[in-house]
């Protein structure tokens, strides 16, 4: 029988092209991270608040999250290719008509919910497609593909804040014209999207269970029934709170806290992006090597650190600012590579886009509560470090979570 070829190679060479589109895309998706560098001129151009802002953008993340739990079967029905590039057409729409939107309502509208929803259907796909590629090497495949989005912001934010700077183009045709290029890509790129037969293994690869994984392959109805899936749906609440807050306010924070510039504040956002990026990878392949209850451990104990740090420095460190920051993305990164990993990894294989769907909501119900913690909070003080107190709350509790209830499922739940 003749070997199927992947891309002209062999399968455990050519798999990597896989991670290679998926990376792509997530550079597309992972645009939202520079939202940041949109808020102030938001705010300046139609008179809202700090909350009103940061509308959009939790909207967007909220419509996400929804998108991602009911799409976990269309990636299983309609393959990830065809799944791939409804989600292509929605999020370029969403974009495009963010630049013709005349108020904030309408920017929540187009961006936070047309767009969302088509990064939503879009993400999984391309974290199917790696983890069904890359049974013996999960978590450092899935980190590999999610990094783009991460590092998205590194290119992004001082790209999108030089193009809104120019007189002729400013905040509306920057949504525009961004959102051109992604529908072109994101199509380009949804046809290079192919699940392997679904009896291929790596060469050599016996299928041994994951590190601090169980051996179950458990339906949704299942997942739901286990101790398991609410100890890492909780602490996956808590991971993003905490860091898509920071993506939230990251700009903000830099002009108002550490008083940097306008230009200094947006590259910071660029260098965060970095952290985000390798926090995906680096956590994967921690959550490979001492299981996920040790990696999230490790999380909780970086984003309390980094909570404290910031709120007992006080105004205008730009170091600590720079340090904390950094350790708040590289963690956003980490939970979005360790809370994929670890579903597969707990509840098996099989059921996986449909078990991941409604893990993910944990994203938007943190992307919510951060946001409208910030913003509430700033609104209320007149400043963003307040907001660090209920962050280091909620990283203690985080640990108590993990250490008492991310244990394997050691068998397969009654259905």
């Amino acid at each position: 029988m003749t070997e199927e070829r992947v891309f002209g190679m062999k399968p455990e060479s050519g798999r990597w092209i896989y991670v290679l589109v998926g990376l792509l895309m997530n550079v597309c998706l992972g645009a939202v991270y520079a939202f940041s560098v949109f808020r102030k001129p938001i705010e300046t151009l139609w008179g809202v608040t700090a909350t009103q802002s940061g509308l959009p953008f939790m909207v967007f993340l909220a419509m996400f999250a929804l998108f991602m739990a009911l799409a976990g079967g269309l990636v299983t029905s309609w393959g990830p290719r065809k799944t791939s590039l409804l989600g292509a057409v929605l999020v370029g729409a969403g974009w495009i008509l963010a630049g013709f939107a005349p108020d904030i309502l309408w920017l929540t509208i187009f961006y936070g919910v047309i767009g969302g929803s088509g990064v939503g259907i879009l993400y999984g796909c391309p974290i199917a497609v790696a983890s069904k590629w890359f049974p013996d090497k999960k978590g450092l495949a899935v980190g590999l593909t999610l990094a783009g989005f991460g590092l998205s912001a590194l290119l992004m934010a001082p790209w999108m804040t030089s193009t809104i700077a120019k007189e002729s183009v400013g905040v509306a045709r920057t949504f525009m014209y961004f959102g051109i290029a992604f529908l072109a890509v994101l199509v380009v790129l949804s046809f290079g999207l192919k699940n392997p037969k679904p009896d291929w293994k790596p060469a050599g690869w016996k299928g041994a269970a994951a590190k601090g994984g169980s051996s179950v392959d458990l339906d949704r109805g299942q997942m739901l029934r286990t101790p398991a899936f609410y100890a890492l749906w909780g602490s996956y609440i808590i991971g993003c709170l905490a860091g898509l807050m920071a993506i939230g306010i990251a700009a903000p924070v830099g002009r108002e806290v550490a008083l940097l510039s306008s230009g200094s504040a947006a590259m910071a956002v660029s260098v965060f992006a970095v952290f985000n990026g390798v926090g995906r990878p680096l956590f994967g392949w921690l959550t490979d090597k001492i299981t996920p209850k040790g990696t999230a451990l490790v999380s909780f104990v970086l984003i309390l650190g980094a909570s404290a740090l910031l709120y007992f420095a006080g105004e205008g460190s730009a170091v600590v600012y720079f340090v904390a920051f950094s350790i708040l993305w590289l963690n956003l990164g980490g939970w979005l590579a360790i809370a994929p990993t670890a579903t597969s990894t707990f509840f098996g294989a099989k059921h996986y886009a449909k078990n991941y769907g409604v893990m993910f909501t944990a994203y938007g119900i943190g992307a919510i509560a951060g946001n409208l913690l910030s913003g509430m909070i700033h609104d209320a003080t007149g400043g963003y470090l307040p907001v660090f107190v209920p962050v280091m709350g909620l990283s203690a509790l985080g640990l108590l979570i993990a250490l008492v209830g991310l244990k394997p499922v050691v068998q397969r739940a009654k259905g």
